[in-house]
């Protein structure tokens, strides 16, 4: 779809809706799901969580433009919240960028970030990220720009530079990504309230905080970013982690129990999964159809 019924409409109209914008990560479509359950209004798919939970690696850009598709397209599919997409520095030596961004076009995807590391590229948390040059960056925001065949389809920039080039050079940066085009900017790795109160008044789009656990960045509260000016407020891994931790707890109890009669009480109900999936109506389908194949049958 395209125009005012397009997923970046959705996602635009999100921003305005709600500030800032929790938008919170979903390695599946299971996930994506129970999201939309407890009422947030974004998604986002997170490369480190292609890499981790679909692919069994660590986020070294290591996924392919295939990889992260697929995820994309089986989360669009199953929700109707516009879904954010992590796509790194978008594969531009293995499938270009206008690949890229038409391909997530058509999975279903509302919005991209690229971002300025040089490939292969490593968690925005990490130590030795290497950045390309502005000109470089701002040629992948034109190219990714000039791919969409949905004027409404969100180019979000992301940059990094923070963490090694200082926040003024993070700042020149970002102002030269929205002057190549990008709809709004991803500042990656600021490490206090203020660096973010500064990032958004010197820029003039909408601004990103990604509140990721146990990295650079403080874990600020809705209202700590909103006061900051911040418009977007990313949470790429919380439920992931959880899921982790828990799944660990199980497979250790059942190992050493040897029953898991004694952590049921932790556990999502078979009633409760089918109630999320709404498995009675889909069942209900399948057995109408198949008297209806039988009628024709006994018919002929």
């Amino acid at each position: 779809m395209h125009g005012d019924d397009s997923p970046g409409r959705r996602f635009r109209d999100a921003i305005v809706k709600e500030r800032p914008l929790q938008v919170v990560g979903a390695v599946n479509a299971c996930c994506a799901l129970l999201a939309e359950r407890a009422g947030f209004r974004c998604l986002y798919l997170s490369g480190a969580g292609v890499a981790n939970a679909s692919l069994g690696l660590p986020d070294l850009g290591m996924t392919t433009l295939g990889d992260v598709v697929e995820d994309a397209r089986r989360i669009a599919t199953a929700s109707s919240l516009p879904l954010l997409v992590d796509c790194d520095t978008g594969w531009e030596t293995t499938s270009s960028i206008p690949t890229t961004v038409r391909a997530m076009i058509d999975a279903g995807a509302a919005a991209i970030h690229l971002e300025d590391q040089a490939e292969p590229k490593r968690c925005g948390h990490r130590p030795g990220k290497r950045l390309v040059s502005t000109e470089r960056m701002c040629n992948r925001i034109e190219a990714a720009v000039d791919a969409r065949t949905d004027r409404e389809f969100v180019i979000m920039a992301r940059t990094d530079a923070a963490a090694d080039e200082g926040m003024q050079a993070a700042i020149d940066r970002a102002s030269s990504y929205v002057d190549a085009g990008a709809d709004m900017i991803f500042a990656e790795a600021l490490v206090t309230a203020d660096q973010f109160r500064e990032f958004a008044r010197a820029v003039s789009v909408p601004v990103l905080a990604n509140m990721t656990e146990f990295g650079r960045t403080p874990l600020l509260s809705t209202q700590q970013l909103r006061e900051s000016g911040i418009r977007l407020a990313l949470y790429p891994l919380t439920s992931f982690r959880a899921m982790n931790a828990a799944a660990e707890h199980a497979y250790q109890t059942l190992r050493e129990a040897g029953t898991q009669s004694g952590i049921l009480d932790t556990m999502q109900t078979r009633e409760q999964l089918y109630e999320l999936l709404d498995y009675h109506r889909h069942e209900q389908q399948i057995d109408e159809a198949r008297r209806s194949a039988s009628v024709v049958e006994d018919d002929s």
